[in-house]
């Protein structure tokens, strides 16, 4: 789709919203809370980012972006590059992170910009006016975005563990006293996602939720295994030092992909035959255990060749 760019706005140290309206004539479809779209920011660049606004608004969406100094140049152009009423092309929304609606309670944990997605999860539980809490923690209060839409909530804890006496979240106290229906979700650092998985470990399956804002994957670069790309008819070696999808990309596979860290789930592709070597964060350990899909942008091959119906 495309989308014009009519507001950008401050809200945090490094992190600025962006309103993003249809076309003339035109009208976004519907999304759910923990939805996302991909940007297409300029030819092999794209990145995903939450929906942030009310999922009952339907005349734009609203992301945020935290300029990553480190990152990978998506955050960059972005905030380097992008200028009101520039025409922006966008994906339809996707849902790696989906709400359960009939929880009896939910719990939120958010860590620095992983505030985004449960913003719109926050106005649906309002509406359906369901218990819930948020925990949320930032390094500073000058680096804290939309604390102003959840600190009116009696519900809400607001940390910040980068200053004189502050204070980390109590991950393990946060999830113990939760109720054992209860559904929790998290988003935030890789850190924090790995305790939070720990810590709910015995929790009902499905009754944890996390979603990466970035991952620290490492990416399947050793080579030396061929795709058998079916649907294509192309036989492709994979080289060392180069990725699946560097290699499918050379060759003229028509492959989408976003994140190239495995954690959107925009290049995922069905496997046939073969082992894969998962370097992902999107499939859940049993999905990787039955080696029936993979990730190409970061994944590998742990067979000589490998199957994919592309």
């Amino acid at each position: 789709m495309r989308a014009i760019l009519r507001n950008i706005r401050w809200e945090a140290e490094g992190i600025n919203s962006y309103l993003l309206y249809p076309m003339p004539g035109e009208v976004f479809p519907p999304f759910e809370p923990g939805a996302h779209v991909d940007v297409q920011l300029s030819p092999g660049l794209a990145r995903s980012y939450s929906l942030v606004n009310d999922p009952a608004i339907r005349g734009y969406y609203e992301i945020a972006v935290h300029h990553a100094i480190d990152g990978r140049g998506g955050s960059k152009h972005i905030h380097e590059q992008w200028r009101v009423g520039q025409v922006l092309e966008i994906s339809a929304p996707k849902n790696n992170f989906p709400m359960d609606e009939s929880a009896g309670h939910t719990v939120l944990v958010a860590g620095g910009i992983g505030i985004t997605p449960m913003l719109p999860m926050i106005a649906r539980l309002e509406k359906l006016k369901k218990s819930w809490e948020l925990h949320y923690v930032a390094a500073t209060p000058d680096r804290a975005a939309y604390v102003d839409r959840v600190e009116e909530y009696p519900q809400v804890e607001i940390a910040y563990d980068g200053v004189p006496g502050g204070q980390r979240l109590d991950l393990k106290a946060i999830c113990g006293r939760a109720p054992a229906d209860a559904h929790l979700y998290c988003c935030g650092p890789t850190g924090m996602l790995e305790a939070f998985v720990a810590i709910n470990a015995d929790r009902p399956k499905g009754h944890a939720h996390i979603e990466y804002f970035s991952a620290e994957t490492e990416l399947a670069t050793e080579g030396g295994y061929a795709l058998d790309c079916v649907r294509s008819k192309k036989r492709i070696v994979v080289e060392e030092g180069e990725t699946m999808l560097d290699a499918m990309l050379s060759a003229g596979i028509d492959v989408g992909f976003a994140c190239s860290e495995g954690i959107c789930g925009t290049c995922q592709v069905k496997v046939l035959d073969g082992i894969p070597d998962h370097r992902d964060h999107f499939l859940t350990e049993d999905e990787k255990a039955e080696n029936k899909s993979i990730m190409v942008c970061c994944s590998g091959s742990k067979s000589a060749t490998l199957v994919l119906d592309i």
